[in-house]
């Protein structure tokens, strides 16, 4: 296994405990750190297995930070409206 993958299966598992943690409501931190962390690694993955695994390592994390994409579209939207 290439040390990009190995390095999203660690990012997966940091997200799926920091969605079980408990912490107040609107805590975004978690969230922000995930996002800070995962940028580098995707691109990482694209270059390395390029751009199909890339997408679907993208997709992959937008499904475990659900909310920070809603929000943004919902921010996309107010701004477009």
């Amino acid at each position: 296994m290439s040390e990009s993958i190995s390095l999203v299966l660690i990012w997966g598992l940091a997200a799926n405990l920091a969605a079980i943690l408990p912490r107040q409501q609107d805590d975004w931190t978690p969230a922000y750190i995930l996002i800070a962390i995962g940028i580098p690694i995707l691109g990482y993955v694209t270059m390395q297995h390029g751009p199909w695994a890339g997408l679907i390592v993208l997709v992959a994390g937008m499904a475990a930070l659900r909310w920070p994409v809603v929000n943004f579209g919902r921010w996309l939207r107010s701004r477009i409206d």
